[in-house]
């Protein structure tokens, strides 16, 4: 590589430095820009490469570099003016360079792309109409996901600032300088380096253009070398060296207006640079304002956002208004909005000073637009509507639909730009946009602007609602699909919680449930579908419906996880479960549990505080298959706690199990004043765990279910067993009376003595060998239960004004509170409830 390509020290310049300070001005050059893609093809030619290499844009887009920029063949003699375009010759460190027209290695190898560093030179250039050309070159090679496999910068070592003509300095400053790379942050201000090197890309897209500027920051920034120690970065100039030219392009330009004379082509190259410059400018605000919408799928974070977006660089007011619909995170229907659609104002951003909107026009009004008004119009054409001036006629239209409010003085004489907010062709809302009178008004440019902005906007906010949407609709089935257990049962007090995990998967497998059994019990389950999602949580409501299902059946919690391991196999094998299945008998003061696979669950003794986990066989996951699952039963005692959780409470990435286990042990055990401020206690003591540990937040959902065991009094429970006589009838039906009288339930005895009549006369109707057994308990509610050793369970039927049979249970079904029927092991169960009278 030549010298120009070699990095060095940064330039160390003193004040007396004259020709250091002139290069240092030298550093601002008017840049021809090429970029050559992987077929060797100029896929870029700027404006300055048209006026160093005399080849207009059309001509060189598509054109094989190499016979744009010649590399190799017949070397001419330097006065030879018929060469095409011109070679360019070697420059070898700070001597003289070829004085003819000639190949350079660094660029034929870079074209050739045979180079895998950057290069740079000088050369001698014929350009037709121009003649001799002295030209510095920088060649990139570029990788990426872009088209672009090669950048060369040029410029024309003539255009570097000089001192006055016919200055001895200029020459010699002229002739000893040299391309080469240095590192920007070599330099002073080499931040501003950088923000400023996009612009030797012009007409690129903004990530094309970034893609390049990376590379070119990495390979090494273009400087011009003057000495060994003595270099300065270039930086383009796409107009201060042409300045004191434009005032006789302007008066040539008039001249030729007036002659009828095509414009001079040295002024249309103006009007191209100040045009790329206001398209870039507001290809960066857009490329700004992307950067600043949309960081989170919050709808009302991204409403603010949008709002201060473009206040004030772009508008001094903005209004946002979207549709109810949009705001309530709903669907709407589909079609164009009329008259009567009603539009939500969801935010103000202004300059103006502080409250002078807010009471005018607050945010969180909703109206409808009349059709006569430009809101309307935008809103139903989809399209931007530019109001360059508000005429006081048309201020005091906007303003005759604000009762009894005067906003004239705020939008009169505004310039005013209505854009649509609307994403896959559906206008979810618009923005209202004014300028101060003092500034300038609205264009056409800034109508495309606008509408660019909007949509961006409006993709951006049609994400937002649609996740608003998809959340409610995912917690609605959540919900839908969560029981909603009583807070009393028979015999205990129960609190539940559910946490879903994280945002972006609010729907989870996770689940909790209390069955109301025969005999004063209670079932209570927690399970767990693995996964996240819809399909887990299809699967967690298929495998809660069946245990429902089968603890109404009063199986053992052992067969029942039998039969659930069954029924998940015949559904697939795609998803596994775990469960912990507990039936609480509060007469018997006992818990019999099976687990599947599950955490295990504490029990928080009342006697003394102390807390434990029970030592359960653990089991199988639901749909494992071919394992059989074990059943405990454990003494408890009035006042005990029980809590039963999914994994997502006491476990997260990275940290011990046994950690979560200990803390839910301790946290527990902890006194309550209720049982949800116990559930809060546990959930914040598991939070506190592991935010200490640094494991960060929890991702997976939670159930916890708790419940504290009251047990009921031997005294709130009466027993009889009766003989299989009809005349023991009239005997059950004296018992019953009486003991509600005991009881202070007189109210009751009447329709409970007939009840226990009906019930009795078909136990010893049905009733084979075992006498009949009669039970009273006294909770909440009355029970009675009627037990026989006839395993066919009754049904209701519709009995006719002839039918002896089916009466009975028609008088239980309409006097009871609540009635039913299960099966035991020895026969069958038939029971009902009666209301208590309050006290």
């Amino acid at each position: 590589m030549d010298r120009g390509t070699e990095r060095g020290a940064p330039p160390s310049r003193g004040a007396g430095n004259t020709t250091a300070d002139a290069a240092a001005e030298a550093g601002r050059i008017p840049l021809a820009v090429v970029v050559v893609d992987r077929a060797g093809l100029v896929s870029h030619w700027s404006s300055g490469a048209r006026r160093l290499f005399g080849v207009a844009k059309e001509e060189a887009i598509g054109e094989p570099a190499i016979d744009l920029l010649p590399v190799s063949g017949a070397l001419p003699e330097p006065d030879d003016d018929h060469l095409p375009y011109g070679d360019f010759g070697d420059y070898d460190g700070f001597g003289d360079y070829g004085a003819h027209d000639g190949p350079g290695p660094g660029l034929e190898s870079s074209l050739g792309r045979g180079l895998g560093y950057p290069a740079a030179g000088r050369a001698r250039l014929t350009v037709p109409g121009q003649g001799r050309a002295d030209v510095l070159w920088w060649a990139y090679p570029l990788v990426g996901p872009g088209s672009g496999r090669l950048l060369v910068l040029a410029a024309d070592a003539a255009g570097l600032h000089r001192e006055p003509p016919g200055s001895t300095a200029d020459a010699h400053m002229v002739e000893r300088i040299a391309p080469g790379f240095a590192l920007h942050t070599d330099f002073p201000g080499a931040e501003e380096l950088a923000r400023r090197l996009p612009e030797i890309l012009p007409s690129m897209s903004v990530g094309e253009s970034a893609r390049i500027v990376a590379q070119v920051l990495e390979l090494g920034y273009p400087v011009l070398e003057f000495s060994q120690n003595d270099r300065v970065p270039v930086t383009p100039d796409w107009g201060v060296t042409r300045r004191t030219e434009r005032r006789a392009r302007r008066e040539r330009a008039a001249r030729a207006a007036a002659e009828g004379s095509p414009m001079p082509r040295d002024l249309l190259d103006e009007r191209e640079d100040l045009e790329y410059a206001a398209v870039r400018e507001r290809l960066e605000f857009l490329n700004e304002v992307s950067g600043r919408i949309g960081t989170s799928l919050d709808l009302s974070r991204t409403i603010v956002e949008v709002s201060k977006a473009v206040v004030p660089r772009f508008t001094d007011v903005a209004g946002t208004y979207l549709r109810e619909q949009v705001v309530a995170g709903e669907g709407f229907p589909e079609g164009v909005p009329d008259t009567r659609t009603m539009w939500h104002r969801v935010a103000i951003e202004h300059t103006d000073e502080p409250g002078r909107w807010d009471d005018v026009v607050p945010v969180g009004e909703a109206m409808p637009f009349p059709a006569h008004t430009p809101f309307f119009q935008c809103m139903t054409t989809g399209e931007p509507v530019l109001v360059p001036r508000i005429s006081e006629q048309m201020g005091h239209a906007i303003a005759s639909q604000f009762e009894k409010r005067d906003i004239r003085p705020l939008i009169t004489g505004r310039s005013m730009l209505v854009v649509p907010l609307k994403a896959r062709n559906v206008v979810l809302g618009f923005m209202i946009l004014l300028r101060h009178p003092e500034r300038v008004e609205f264009n056409d440019m800034d109508r495309v602007t606008g509408a660019e902005l909007a949509a961006r906007a409006g993709l951006v906010l049609d994400n937002a609602r649609m996740y608003t949407y998809q959340e409610s609709v995912a917690e609605t089935l959540q919900d839908s699909m969560l029981p909603h257990i009583p807070p009393r049962m028979a015999g205990c007090d129960i609190a539940t919680r559910y946490l879903p995990g994280t945002l972006l998967g609010r729907v989870g497998g996770d689940w909790f449930d209390s069955v109301k059994l025969p005999g004063a019990r209670t079932a209570l389950v927690v399970g767990d579908v693995m996964g996240h999602g819809l399909n887990s949580a299809a699967m967690m409501g298929q495998l809660r419906t069946a245990v429902q299902t089968m603890a109404a059946l009063d199986l053992p919690p052992a067969q029942l996880l039998r039969n659930l391991d069954d029924l998940a196999q015949r559904l697939g094998d795609t998803y596994l479960a775990t469960c912990l299945y507990a039936v609480y008998d509060p007469i018997a003061s006992e818990l019999h549990l099976a687990n599947a696979g599950h955490i295990p669950p504490v029990l928080v003794r009342a006697a003394d505080g102390r807390s434990e986990l029970l030592d359960l066989p653990t089991g199988a996951p639901i749909g494992v298959g071919g394992v059989p699952f074990e059943a405990v039963r454990v003494r408890v005692e009035p006042g005990d706690r029980l809590v039963m959780c999914t994994d997502g409470l006491v476990e997260v990435r990275g940290e011990d199990i046994g950690v979560g286990l200990a803390t839910l042990c301790e946290s527990a055990a902890h006194p309550a004043a209720s049982m949800d401020d116990a559930c809060d206690t546990i959930i914040r003591a598991l939070a506190v765990t592991f935010s200490k540990a640094g494991r960060g937040g929890r991702k997976d959902d939670v159930a916890l279910l708790m419940a504290r065991l009251g047990g009921i009094e031997p005294d709130d429970v009466a027993e009889w067993r009766f003989a299989l006589d009809p005349a023991e009838v009239a005997r059950a039906r004296a018992a019953v009376r009486e003991q509600l009288h005991e009881w202070g339930l007189a109210k009751l005895a009447y329709n409970a003595g007939l009840m226990v009549s009906e019930l009795v006369t078909n136990a010893v109707r049905h009733s084979r060998r075992r006498p009949v057994a009669l039970r009273l308990v006294r909770g909440d509610t009355l029970l009675c239960e009627v037990d026989d050793d006839d395993h066919e369970l009754p049904t209701l039927l519709s009995a006719g004004p002839a039918d002896e049979a089916g009466r009975g249970l028609r008088v239980v079904s309409t006097l009871a509170r609540e009635w039913g029927t299960s099966r035991t092991a020895a026969g069958k169960s038939v029971w009902f409830e009666l209301t208590l009278p309050r006290r």
